[in-house]
């Protein structure tokens, strides 16, 4: 183990000087710092953590918390998890993971215990009951995600009441006047996850506005699952021609069923999903959709807390405002021969 005192002989400065330059809290100049960190990296030294967050109360770590349900489609929480982790490094934090259900518990270890400078929140329900331990804590937090009430909290998401309205207006300028979405597993609405949520409320809003009917079904996913649903919707609404898929585990069933029932796509019906670009492009049609932008969540959240953390930042709420991408899932509506 090299320790300070020798990198601070070999650069031929003060102890102090060599902390000075590791916790950046006091200027140096230009020359000395470079011969220090010259000297840090010549030597292999590695400042001892637990000294140094004893030192300074500082950990470098952010906590990141992102429960891992089994109805939540984890690849995408993994991407912005990636891209926190990113971020994060290049701002100098790493990035601890607590993946339990845990909610407030967890939130209590990170401020109980400086196992963290900070922290992030996915899985973001509108009435999180996280939220009052963070309001009642000096610790920055940012969300990944909008809770009914964002008072005093800094959030960064997707617009998805935007993303809602802008798949009926796409499906709207296409001529089509019943449409059906096909939603996230029922407990996922059941825990009144943010997204969910606003993703519908925008689809209703703007479907009354544009006097389109709409339909809602709440579906776990998987073929069987997929299987009930559609026949239920076709049974109820037999002149649905426009279908919004947010569950990306009901994709590949839906497309499936569609072509087994000699309803072509887009022909016969349309079909919009909001889900990434990789499982929009690699399904058995390419789906037009409004992708989850999971890499620039990750980083506006770092860059709020990191802002957070240096004492400039606010509270205040990013919406990234949704991009729909036409591919080959979406036509005209097929016009209805009169008789």
């Amino acid at each position: 183990m090299v320790t300070l005192a020798e990198v601070a002989q070999h650069a031929g400065v003060s102890a102090s000087t060599v902390s000075y330059v590791l916790s950046g809290k006091r200027s140096i100049s230009g020359a000395t710092r470079q011969r220090v960190e010259q000297s840090i990296r010549e030597l292999g030294y590695h400042p001892n953590a637990g000294a140094r967050a004893l030192a300074s109360s500082k950990s470098n770590i952010i906590a990141l918390m992102i429960p891992l349900r089994t109805d939540m489609y984890v690849p995408v929480m993994m991407e912005i998890a990636i891209a926190v982790a990113t971020t994060a490094r290049t701002h100098g934090y790493d990035v601890l993971l607590l993946t339990g259900e845990e909610g407030p518990d967890a939130v209590r270890r990170v401020t109980g215990s400086g196992l963290a400078d900070a922290m992030i929140l996915m899985d973001v329900q509108l009435d999180d009951e996280r939220l009052p331990l963070l309001r009642g804590t000096d610790q920055p937090s940012v969300l990944i995600g909008l809770p009914a009430d964002t008072t005093g909290l800094t959030c960064v998401d997707l617009d998805f009441k935007a993303t809602g309205a802008l798949c009926v207006e796409h499906l709207a300028m296409l001529g089509h006047r019943d449409i059906a979405v096909i939603g996230e597993a029922p407990a996922v609405y059941e825990r009144h996850t943010g997204f969910a949520e606003r993703t519908l409320d925008g689809l209703r809003l703007r479907s009354q506005e544009l006097g389109m009917r709409l339909l809602h079904r709440p579906c776990e996913g998987g073929y069987d699952a997929m299987a009930v649903t559609l026949a239920r919707v076709l049974d109820e609404r037999p002149g649905t021609t426009g279908f919004v898929v947010q569950n990306e585990s009901a994709v590949e069933p839906l497309l499936a069923l569609l072509r087994q029932q000699g309803r072509a796509v887009p022909e016969d019906v349309s079909v919009v999903a909001v889900c990434p670009d990789q499982v929009a492009v690699q399904a058995s049609v390419r789906l037009t959709s409004v992708s989850i932008p999971a890499q620039e969540m990750g980083r506006h959240a770092v860059e709020q807390l990191v802002a957070k953390l240096d004492g400039r930042g606010s509270d205040e709420v990013v919406l990234i405002a949704p991009e729909l991408t036409i591919r080959a899932s979406t036509g005209p509506a097929p016009s209805t021969t009169h008789h």
